[in-house]
């Protein structure tokens, strides 16, 4: 049974590592971030805001459930399907799932809604693209930073023992922060004939090219999945064997 070494936070390492057993694969479930909450002062939440945005369900999973009821009766735009059922289990009533992707999800927004203000629920580190491409387009968008994400480190001596003295076959990332600390495990002697062999998938380009940054000279096989999404990264795994 190949073993794959699952990066995400929970809830969501939990059910990476449900669906990887369902397909045959051994999960090793190691989080190497974390999201915690952040204050929000609800009133600089805009009054002439139209409509809602989320890209990720850990800012509605974070968000105040204050914030949340001030929201619900606008329509939301979600990034997929699985944000879209979170938003949904929030309280909002209105959604609409768009294609899994964030520079997609603004395409989809923005033809109806220049010069209309979006409030967006993020986390405060975030990649700037969907913002970006709305403000190109002319739509508004205030961003309410819900959360946080914490980068871990965990010793040699966690992840050895998570190993068990057996090599790791594929390792999974989902964020920036994980593809950066798990760089670095390939860098530690005491863990280095453990991963040698490891295939390293990304879920998107900026996580595989902040994982070779910071991997430096070193070798390796790394992958990027064709979406930015869950799915297309278990695709590639199956792909690999």
């Amino acid at each position: 049974m190949r073993r794959v070494l699952v990066t995400r936070p929970e809830p969501g390492a939990a059910r990476t590592a449900a669906r990887l057993r369902q397909l045959g694969y051994e999960p090793l479930v190691l989080p190497l971030s974390q999201t915690t909450p952040l204050a929000v002062d609800m009133a600089t939440l805009p009054a002439d805001a139209v409509a809602v945005a989320v890209t990720s369900a850990n800012a509605l999973r974070h968000a105040p459930a204050g914030l949340i009821r001030r929201l619900a009766d606008l329509p939301c735009f979600a990034v997929g399907e699985r944000t879209a059922a979170a938003a949904r289990a929030a309280g909002f009533g209105a959604v609409k799932a768009g294609p899994g992707d964030a520079a997609a999800l603004a395409d989809v927004i923005a033809p109806e809604h220049a010069g209309k203000r979006l409030v967006y629920l993020c986390g405060r580190e975030r990649f700037a693209l969907f913002e970006d491409r709305l403000a190109a387009a002319g739509v508004p968008v205030s961003a309410v930073e819900t959360y946080d994400t914490l980068a871990a480190d965990p010793a040699d001596e966690t992840l050895l023992a998570l190993l068990g003295g057996q090599p790791v076959d594929a390792v999974l990332l989902y964020s920036v922060k994980a593809a950066e600390a798990a760089a670095g495990f390939f860098h530690r002697p005491a863990l280095a004939a453990g991963l040698a062999g490891a295939a390293v998938l990304s879920m998107s380009g900026r996580i595989d090219a902040a994982f070779k940054a910071a991997l430096g000279d070193r070798e390796g096989a790394t992958f990027i999945a064709a979406k930015p999404d869950e799915e297309a990264l278990l695709a590639l795994l199956r792909a690999k064997g």
